[in-house]
């Protein structure tokens, strides 16, 4: 019997949003979960996004849905910079994704990253010399040519949107509407 794969699902939460929203539809992120796993007990999955500080946050009701169903959140406070006419926000998780894909690489059959930031075409690398399989799941317009080419496999977010996108009617399943 062969074993179950190993696998992890890593989301760059605002990079995958957008590219969900150029598309025109919303996640359903039980229904993601369920579509990547396979139903294999061995399949984690890793939210990564910057939250307002406080509970004011709007985010935060999905995020605690997020935590409760099956995904490791990971979080950090936006950074606000102020200048005379306007307020700018940062909140980039890169580093956070990228530490968390090495630590784990040594565990996992199958890598999958849902962001289309070429900056992670390095990690891509590291994580492949590792003997990890890695898909891409991100979109045209808003995924790097390096990022792709470096990819094993990559999936146009546009060829599974079916399978994943929130179904107004659909209780369950918490939908991300705002982005960090």
């Amino acid at each position: 019997m062969k074993p179950v794969e190993r696998a992890a699902l890593v989301i760059d939460g605002p990079n995958f949003y957008f590219a969900c929203k150029n598309l025109g539809f919303s996640v359903d992120w039980k229904r993601l979960l369920q579509h990547f796993s396979n139903g294999s007990p061995n399949t984690r999955a890793y939210y990564y996004t910057a939250v307002l500080d406080g509970a004011d946050d709007p985010l935060r009701p999905t995020l605690d849905w997020m935590d409760y169903h099956g995904f490791k959140v990971v979080t950090k406070p936006v950074k606000e910079f102020k200048t005379a006419d306007e307020i700018r926000r940062k909140g980039n998780m890169d580093v956070e994704i990228a530490v968390d894909c090495v630590e784990m690489a040594d565990r996992l059959e199958r890598l999958v990253l849902f962001s289309g930031d070429g900056d992670f075409r390095r990690l891509v690398e590291a994580v492949q010399r590792k003997g990890v399989h890695v898909t891409v799941v991100s979109t045209t317009g808003m995924i790097a040519d390096e990022l792709r080419r470096e990819a094993d496999t990559y999936i146009d977010v546009s060829s599974i949107q079916q399978q994943i996108k929130r179904i107004q009617d659909a209780p369950a399943s918490r939908e991300l509407s705002i982005a960090s």
